[in-house]
């Protein structure tokens, strides 16, 4: 039996290394072991949705999860994700992800980008703006995701009227500076916008 140690890892890692230690095997089991509830739960609708059978086992604070692969009908890939006409865009308005706790957002937001570079269809574009230029800018802790998926084939477009705004056009670390006639351009033409 495989075994996926995720304890300690925030999210989204726990569930992206169960969906890629589930893809390295044909079929079989799948131990992950996590140290919280949330992970746990994110883990069990992961596997619902993948079709496999599931079992969790608390012992001492951990979350024995063990998966069983190749025993129920595997999902539909593309089940809950219909076929949508036109480009797949994401807009980050801030360099935070929700409103309240600035510190959270920062988490959260670096989760959420993370976790952009791991999905199977990666986006087309992703637009920043406003406090969401700072992502794109040197010494930005998302920089290195960011690099990743323009390497990738995503197009990143900046803001430069909020480069300039913020003092940081110089610091532009990836992507290409863009003007808001073309960011409204993008989200019109895009068939799914994507906002955290």
């Amino acid at each position: 039996m495989q075994r996926i140690n995720a304890i300690g890892d925030a999210c989204p890692l726990p569930v992206i290394k169960t969906k890629k230690g589930l893809a390295a095997i044909e079929s079989g089991q799948l131990e992950v072991l996590v140290d919280n509830v949330a992970a746990a739960e994110n883990i069990r609708r992961f596997a619902e949705s993948a079709g496999c059978q599931f079992d969790v086992v608390p012992k001492e604070g951990i979350f024995h999860i063990t998966l069983l692969k190749g025993t129920a009908p595997q999902g539909d890939s593309s089940a809950g994700s219909e076929a949508i006409a036109g480009k797949t865009v994401v807009v980050l308005p801030a360099d935070t992800m929700g409103a309240g706790d600035d510190e959270l957002g920062h988490i959260l937001m670096k989760g959420f980008i993370f976790a952009l570079t791991q999905l199977d269809t990666l986006p087309d574009t992703i637009l920043l703006y406003n406090t969401g230029a700072n992502l794109s800018a040197h010494g930005s802790s998302v920089l290195a995701d960011l690099i990743a998926l323009e390497k990738a084939g995503v197009a990143v477009m900046t803001c430069g009227t909020c480069l300039n705004h913020f003092g940081i056009a110089e610091q532009l670390g990836v992507g290409e500076v863009t003007n808001m006639y073309r960011i409204v351009e993008e989200m019109r033409s895009a068939g799914r916008i994507l906002r955290p």
